[in-house]
């Protein structure tokens, strides 16, 4: 006969009439889902003082996000039975949620985004261009103090504690409320509830000064992308395209049509500017002689961007696409797009390619693994694309070497961009080469070119330490202008007709070792908080230098040795323009718009003189100037979210 074991499955311990511990349940909850919301403020802003003045000037807004952390928290504690493990797995989320918004701070002075999970793939490898990363103090005790909100749930679990039907019908509630949050309908109820305004769009750091970071992310997901034209129908966009072809054709006669197709070599150049424009620094000599002899033999100037001190792929993706970060909503990743999105227009490299002449490739100083190049560069006409293994495996004659610092030598870089283009010409095409390199990228240690510096460089306001984080910032910036001369010395000597466009995509935010700026220090904004900048700052610090020179003095119509601002979204109308490519309505249109608005984001306007200000609003912007960004946002808005009812004619020149 078979013993038969029973066993007895433990039952958790419970306390108190049923009701008592529903209530416990919720309070419970929500205090942990309080002390995770605080937990996180305390790790971003790096005190609990201002945590308390950001509490009492905006109660309602860190309430909201108890609410929140407090639903998913009851969700799990129902789901698991254990509302302690929910506490920590809550708690855990969320602080390092707030430590991955404050290594983005730390590496690019910018709050973490919506758009920013779009890279969550790749986070090994942002991590790894970013030097070595260590929490601050503050997440340590932040931590301490979640651990301890989660070991009071476990201490008082028998009277907290929800058992049989009532955990399922827990579970169903919290869980409902959660889903709801993150709905729609749900979003605007929480919204109107707690005084949220999730219809203004700010920039990153308003919106997280204001609203905290869990905050922050959620509203974005309900912000409006772009809104449609008044009397949006056919019959509004058949008057839309006939406007356009009006303005467009209108100077028609005007243009020329250039008899040489040049080659186009685009260097985006990793965090390249003018740093002679700093104040307070002296120089042992030029540190951009090459860069500033160029600008007597080209077109250059102030060179717009979106972004200080990170977004490279969101630079590629706007300048390659006319597209900007205004025309879609704030959570949304501009490399990671839908594919057919990108093939909505002809994007800036089809205008040469479309013809047959030219052959257009990419060449990258890093690997293949960021901002979906892979993806993004194919549909947008790049027949080949070439990586930092790939590079090194096309056997040109080169002795001085591969890497500089921790990447890719420039100078090497623009060797392969010589030897691409050569094949190219030599298979009896024009090339078109979008070049992006890495030497001077980010982390700016100090031994990150082995404590060498070619120039010596002085300052009466910072330290040795800061010092010495400059002269590694100087040292990268003088190999990029090297590597340019030897560039264009190649070139000079080259019978094909070369127009070389190189911008800095960028300036790096440069921290110091207190944790403020090269900016702040050295007098150019008040501190890291853009909210406290005034537009010309914004404006100045946002903004990089480029040029566009030509082997032959021709290829630039006269041009040489004038200057004119440009941007982003400026530069491939303005490349256009120069070589007279016969160009679609949709380019045509941005090249009148660049004339109007350099530049235009949550943070700043520029217009088309380069003239500042906070938003377009603020501007006094001239009616026509006006009518052509309003063409403009109808013609995105018709390709992006409407019907597409001119979409293919945009993609056609004027009058067709």
């Amino acid at each position: 006969m078979k013993k038969r074991l029973l066993q007895t499955k433990r039952v958790p311990r419970t306390l108190g009439p049923v009701w008592l511990r529903w209530v416990l349940f919720a309070a419970a909850s929500g205090c942990m889902g309080l002390g995770a919301a605080v937990a996180v403020q305390w790790v971003v802003t790096g005190s609990l003082s201002i945590v308390w003045e950001w509490f009492m000037k905006w109660p309602a807004y860190l309430l909201l996000t108890a609410v929140g952390l407090g639903t998913v928290t009851a969700a799990l504690g129902a789901l698991l039975g254990r509302l302690w493990i929910a506490g920590a797995l809550v708690g855990a989320v969320s602080l390092i949620l707030s430590l991955v918004d404050y290594f983005k701070n730390a590496i690019n002075g910018t709050p973490l985004s919506l758009a920013d999970f779009g890279l969550a793939a790749q986070l090994g490898q942002v991590a790894g261009v970013a030097g070595e990363l260590k929490p601050p103090v503050d997440f340590w005790m932040a931590l301490v103090a979640v651990g301890i909100c989660v070991g009071l749930l476990a201490l008082t679990a028998p009277i907290i504690r929800i058992s049989g039907r009532g955990r399922f019908a827990a579970f169903a509630l919290a869980f409902s409320a959660a889903v709801g949050l993150c709905t729609p309908a749900g979003a605007a109820r929480a919204a109107e509830g707690f005084g949220v305004d999730i219809v203004t769009r700010l920039d990153t750091t308003s919106s997280h000064d204001t609203y905290g970071l869990v905050l922050s992310l959620w509203r974005d997901a309900f912000l409006q992308a772009k809104e449609s034209p008044e009397d949006y129908g056919e019959e509004y966009m058949a008057a839309v395209l006939d406007r356009i072809d009006e303005i467009l054709l209108a100077d028609a006669e005007n243009e020329e049509t250039p008899e040489t197709a040049p080659n186009i070599i685009m260097v985006l150049s990793e965090s390249f500017f003018d740093l002679t424009r700093l104040p307070d620094l002296t120089y042992e000599r030029d540190p951009l002689e090459n860069f500033h002899a160029l600008e007597a033999e080209s077109i250059s100037g102030d060179f717009h961007s979106h972004y200080l001190g990170y977004g490279t792929g969101y630079i590629e993706m706007s300048m390659l696409y006319g597209v900007n970060s205004l025309d879609f909503g704030p959570g949304t990743n501009i490399c990671f797009l839908e594919d057919d999105l990108y093939e909505r227009f002809d994007s800036l490299t089809e205008q040469y390619t479309g013809g047959g002449d030219y052959r257009a490739e990419l060449l990258h100083g890093y690997d293949d693994s960021l901002y979906n190049r892979t993806v993004t560069y194919p549909l947008l006409g790049f027949s080949n694309l070439l990586f930092s293994a790939d590079i090194q495996q096309l056997g040109f004659d080169w002795q001085g070497g591969v890497y500089g610092g921790y990447y890719m030598k420039d100078s090497y870089f623009f060797a392969a961009m010589l030897d691409r283009m050569a094949d190219i010409n030599a298979a009896g095409q024009r090339a078109f080469l979008y070049g992006i390199t890495m030497e001077n990228h980010q982390p700016f240690d100090a031994e990150k070119f082995g404590y060498e510096c070619q120039i010596g460089v002085e300052s009466q306001t910072l330290s040795d330490e800061d010092m010495a984080i400059v002269r590694v910032m100087l040292e990268g910036i003088t190999r990029a202008d090297q590597a340019l001369g030897q560039l264009t010395d190649a070139l000079r000597n080259s019978p094909e007709p070369t127009i070389v466009v190189f911008f800095g995509d960028h300036r790096p935010n440069l921290f110091m070792t207190d944790g403020d700026t090269v900016y702040t220090k050295l007098g150019l904004c008040p501190e890291n908080d853009t909210t406290e900048w005034t537009a010309e700052q914004i404006c100045d610090l946002y903004s990089t230098d480029y040029l566009i020179w030509a082997n032959d003095a021709a290829l630039l119509n006269g041009r040489a040795g004038t200057r004119r601002d440009s941007s982003i979204t400026a530069i491939g109308p303005q490349l256009l323009e120069l070589t007279g490519q016969p160009i679609s309505r949709y380019w045509a249109l941005l090249d009148k718009v660049s004339k109007a608005c350099l530049t235009n984001t949550e943070l700043y306007f520029v217009d088309g003189k380069g003239e500042p200000s906070l938003s377009e609003e603020a501007t006094n912007l001239p009616e026509q100037d006006r009518e052509l960004l309003a063409l403009r946002d109808a013609v995105i808005y018709d390709a992006l979210y409407g019907q597409q009812y001119i979409t293919a004619a945009m993609n056609e020149p004027a009058g067709t």
